[in-house]
């Protein structure tokens, strides 16, 4: 399992920059994210190096940020893989609330990294249907 922190940024010129900048500042390095944006604030989700420290810096800046549990499954870059693991996922019944892609450092393989409401018992079942878990 990976701990993810999202942060909450004004959407304005700059806000991406600035949190990038603390990162890259501290020796904290960015495995992975996704932004999703809105009218005047936006969420980045990201995986990084030191995700505690990365929060802890945020906050003291001024960010509501917060660490959550999210699975990384590492697939091969190949067509049709994304979807045999989402088909896995929906035949077990597991709704993904949000994807993104980052990939492992060692292997050079990609790898998604989910949230789901049962991030320890997802975890189990694509163990069981062969899937291998990273932690990027």
């Amino acid at each position: 399992m990976l701990k993810q922190v999202s942060i909450y940024a004004e959407n304005k010129k700059g806000a991406m920059q600035n949190i990038t900048s603390m990162l890259a500042d501290s020796g904290i390095n960015i495995l992975g994210s996704v932004t999703n944006d809105s009218a005047e604030f936006g969420i980045v989700r990201m995986i990084s190096t030191e995700p505690e420290r990365a929060k802890e810096i945020l906050v003291a800046n001024g960010y509501l940020a917060k660490l959550s549990n999210v699975l990384g499954v590492e697939v091969a870059d190949e067509v049709g893989n994304l979807n045999k693991l989402l088909m896995a996922l929906q035949e077990s019944n597991i709704n993904v609330n949000y994807i993104y892609l980052s990939f492992n450092r060692e292997s050079a393989k990609p790898v998604m990294v989910f949230h789901t409401d049962d991030c320890e018992g997802v975890e189990q079942c694509l163990k069981a249907k062969g899937f291998r878990m990273t932690e990027v």
